[in-house]
Order: C-alpha cells, then sequence, then structure tokens
C-alpha cells in the first residue's frame, strides 16, 4: 500500500472514531490507569519486600525508582516515535513489553533482579503513555477535548492513590509477587480493547534529536543516583561529583534545544505560554509527591501501628474516596472557573489536611485521625490532577498540541523519580539520626516494632520525612497562584 492510500486507510479509520471517540478513551484509560498504579503499588509492600529479599529501605526505594527513571528518559523521544511509526502500534508495543516485564518482576528472587525488571516495565510505560495524551487530541473535537482531558488526568490522580491500596490487598491477601502479577490479565485485556477500537491515525515524519535524548537521560540518571546515595554513601566526594555533573548536562540540554534549528525534543517556545508554564510546575510537584509520600506513611503504618498491609493501604481510602467523587464536578468547573481559583483551592485545601497527617502521625492515634486528614488531602487532590492537565495544553496551538502532552508528561515523571529519590535521602537520614541501623534492616521490616521508644523514635523519623510533600503542596500552591484567564472559546459559560 502507498504512503497515500494508507494515510487514505488510517484517516477513514479516525474519521469512522471520530463520531464516538469515547469508547477509544475507556480502552487507553485501562492501560494508562495500570502503568500509573505501578507507580506507586510497591510503597505498601515495602515492609514485606524488605523481609522476604533482605533488603535495606533505600534498595526497596530504587525499585520505584527505577521504574520512574526507565519511564522518564525516553518518553520525550516516545511520543515523536508515536507519530513517526503510528500512536496504536507503539502503543500496543509498549503494553506487551510493560505486561511480560511485570511476569519477570513477579517471579524474581533478589532485590536487584527485581530493580532491572522494574526498568523494563517502566520502559513499556515510555512507549505507552505519550500515545494516549495524542490519540486524545486528535480524535475528539475541540469542545469535547477539555472533558477527554478531565478524564485523562483525574486517571492520573486516582491511580497514584489506588496503587497503595490494590498493593495492601494483593500483598497481605497472596504475597508481593501478585502486585505485579495482577497486570498479565489487566495487560491482555487492555492489549485486546486497544486492537480493536484504537484507530491507527495518520503519521508524518520527524527528525529525532538523539543528542537532546542522550544529554536529558544521562543528567536525571546522574541527579537520581547521586540524591538518591547520597546518604548512604556519606556524601563522597564522587557522589557530589555525579550531582553536579547530572546539573551541568542538564543545562546543556537546554542550551541545546534553544540551539537545535530542526526539531528540539522540548520546544522552548513551548513556555511562552504562561498557563503551559505553570501547568508544568503544579504537575512536576504532584508527581514528586505521589512517589514520596507513600513510603514514611506505610513504613508508619505497618511498623509502628502493626498493621497488616491491607489495613495499611485503607488508610489511604478517604483520599481515594474524595479523588473519585468529585472528578466529574470538578472537571465541570474546570471550564467555567479560572484555573487560579480551581487549583489554588487544591493546593490549599491538600496542604492544610496535609498538616493536619504531620501532627497526628504518632504512636496510639485513633484510625479517624487519621482518615479525616487524608479525605481533606484527597478533595484537595480532587481540584489539581485533572484540571493541571486540561489547563496544560488549552492555550496551545494543535500543532503544538503533542510536543505539549510529551513535555508535560515528561514533567510529572521528572517529579516523580526527583520525589523517590529525596524521600529516599530523608527517610535514611532521620532513621540513622533516630535510630541508627534501622535503616539497613531490622525495624524497617514487616513486623510490629515492639518497643513504644522505638517505635515513637521511628515515628518520628516518618513524620520528618513526610515534610518533603508538604512542601510541594506548599511550591504548588505559590505556582498556581501564576495562572492566567484561559483564552478558548466559551470559557466561563
Amino acid at each position: 500500500m502507498t504512503q497515500g492510500a494508507s494515510a487514505s486507510a488510517t484517516g477513514q479509520a479516525a474519521a469512522q472514531d471520530q463520531s464516538s471517540p469515547w469508547p477509544v478513551l475507556w480502552a487507553l484509560v485501562i492501560g494508562f490507569f495500570m502503568i500509573l498504579v505501578d507507580l506507586t503499588i510497591v510503597t505498601v509492600a515495602t515492609p514485606t519486600i524488605i523481609e522476604d529479599l533482605d533488603a535495606s529501605v533505600n534498595e526497596v526505594v530504587w525499585v520505584t525508582s527505577a521504574y520512574m527513571l526507565a519511564y522518564a528518559v525516553p518518553v520525550l523521544i516516545t511520543g515523536r516515535l508515536g507519530d513517526r511509526y503510528g500512536s496504536k502500534r507503539l502503543y500496543l508495543a509498549g503494553l506487551t513489553v510493560f505486561t511480560l516485564a511485570s511476569l519477570w518482576c513477579g517471579l524474581t528472587t533478589t532485590v536487584e533482579a527485581l530493580i532491572v525488571a522494574r526498568i523494563f516495565q517502566g520502559l513499556g510505560a515510555s512507549l505507552m503513555t505519550p500515545q494516549t495524551m495524542a490519540i486524545i487530541t486528535r480524535i475528539f473535537p475541540p469542545a469535547q477535548r477539555g472533558s477527554a482531558m478531565a478524564v485523562w488526568g483525574a486517571t492520573a490522580g486516582v491511580a497514584m492513590v489506588v496503587g497503595p491500596i490494590l498493593g495492601g490487598v494483593l500483598t497481605d491477601g497472596l504475597g508481593w509477587e501478585w502486585i505485579f502479577f495482577v497486570n498479565i490479565p489487566v495487560g491482555l485485556v487492555a492489549f485486546v480493547m486497544a486492537w480493536r477500537r484504537v484507530p491507527a491515525l495518520p503519521t508524518h515524519a520527524h527528525s529525532f534529536d538523539w543528542l537532546g535524548v542522550v544529554l536529558s537521560g544521562a543528567a536525571m540518571f546522574l541527579l537520581c543516583f547521586g540524591i538518591q546515595e547520597g546518604h548512604e554513601k556519606d556524601w563522597a566526594g564522587w557522589i557530589l561529583a555525579m550531582i553536579a555533573a547530572g546539573i551541568a548536562l542538564l543545562v546543556a540540554f537546554v542550551v541545546w534545544q534553544r540551539l537545535n534549528s530542526a526539531e528540539p525534543l522540548v520546544p522552548l517556545s513551548l513556555f511562552k505560554d504562561r498557563n503551559f508554564s505553570v501547568s508544568n510546575a503544579a504537575i512536576a510537584c504532584m508527581g514528586s509527591i505521589g512517589a514520596a509520600f507513600g513510603f514514611p506513611l506505610m513504613l508508619y503504618a505497618q511498623a509502628v501501628r502493626g498493621d497488616s498491609p491491607t489495613e495499611a493501604a485503607l488508610l489511604l481510602v478517604p483520599m481515594a474516596v474524595m479523588s473519585i467523587f468529585l472528578a466529574q464536578p470538578v472537571g465541570r468547573l474546570t471550564d467555567r472557573l479560572h484555573p487560579r481559583q480551581v487549583m489554588g483551592f487544591g493546593f490549599a485545601a491538600s496542604l492544610v489536611g496535609f498538616l493536619i497527617l504531620l501532627w497526628r502521625l504518632q504512636p496510639g492515634v485513633a484510625v479517624w485521625e487519621i482518615a479525616v486528614p487524608m479525605g481533606i488531602v484527597g478533595i484537595g487532590n480532587a481540584f489539581i490532577w485533572a484540571p493541571t492537565a486540561a489547563t496544560a495544553n488549552r492555550n496551545l496551538p494543535l500543532r503544538l498540541a503533542g510536543a505539549g502532552s510529551g513535555v508535560y508528561n515528561a514533567t510529572r515523571q521528572v517529579g516523580s523519580v526527583l520525589g523517590a529519590a529525596a524521600i529516599a535521602v530523608l527517610m535514611d537520614s532521620r532513621l540513622a539520626h533516630y535510630l541508627p541501623g534501622a535503616a539497613t534492616h531490622g525495624e524497617a521490616g514487616a513486623a510490629q516494632i515492639p518497643d513504644p521508644h522505638v517505635a515513637e523514635l521511628f515515628s518520628k523519623a516518618m513524620q520528618d520525612s513526610l515534610w518533603l510533600p508538604a512542601a510541594m503542596y506548599a511550591v504548588g500552591l505559590v505556582a498556581v497562584m501564576f495562572y492566567e484567564k484561559p483564552r478558548h472559546e466559551g470559557f466561563g459559560h
């Protein structure tokens, strides 16, 4: 078939789905939800994996960091690959890699092998994510695109909360391996639905910025590895040199994006749109919060309260319920209210809830004293995830929507990578301060700490660590104050 005939055929397929694009969205959401759940599903299983695989806290955090890093680094280029070779084809390829890597994760017997398997999971996720946003942008008419993106954004927010809950139930009932095995049937269903429902959209040529890929990938790896391993290696000279080299490469990447006259990975002209820039700052904060808050909270619940993985995960239910319950009404508000009002309320409510949680995170507190602030955080999050996604690309011309989607996804993932690395450093350092030796083994395991004094010190270490996500909520609140009124037709009606 000639390229023209191929474009015509795929154009017809797209046109057929244009009349009812929602089934396509739901088909994509299944796979997208699954890969985002895996960003946080490990957090509640952390104590069990530490015990079963004889691992340290830092090593188990690397199980999540490796996934996030492999997810974040290629995501800028995989969007362009989808444009060149077909978004549907790249999505299905990524889903296949992700599902097979999930089987590998569940079959591993050492923490090192688990980290390697998670890298391949992350690569599969990186192939999938940009395709979902790009397909939505192309198949939905402008009048429905905001609602579709609100669903997409809400899916991200709900998945970040459902991950630990699902992880707790599976770890408690079947074993930590099943937090990965569960992806196999879900992946098969997602593959069949995408194969049948997602149209093969027309492709077009791209020049690929491989130098940009190398610079950004090397910068992210050096920064993440240096930050996460810094405390454990006593901030040795070579660790500081890695961090400095990562910063230097990041600067070189930005300079190269400015100088590249062909097709840069990150068109810097995107950031001339204030709302796009602010949305990227907000979603970076949310990415870091989603990656960071679960580790200290789940360790506290299981080591101090003596909760099972399921009981620990249930502490997050109020947050998940409020996020899900409010997703639709908040989506409607996004088209009528100034984004500064919507996201400002969201970050403020989440910050208040988180500060209450920090205050009450002590041995012996009643469940409701944790559930109430978690619910408040969930209310706030509902006003952040979907509206931020809907606002990010709202003012951009359609020709830049694909590039904007890739940058937005990459920014969220960069925030997640750095959040996971930073929380590992904080937990390690605070445990070393209050309970020398606990960061390696022992008190960080799955069993409840029997000594009340030790339990109190462990709680303090986890409280101190949770100041990181609290600070990121505060940064996000400041950032969203810079939103301007959207320029799209029909705003405010």
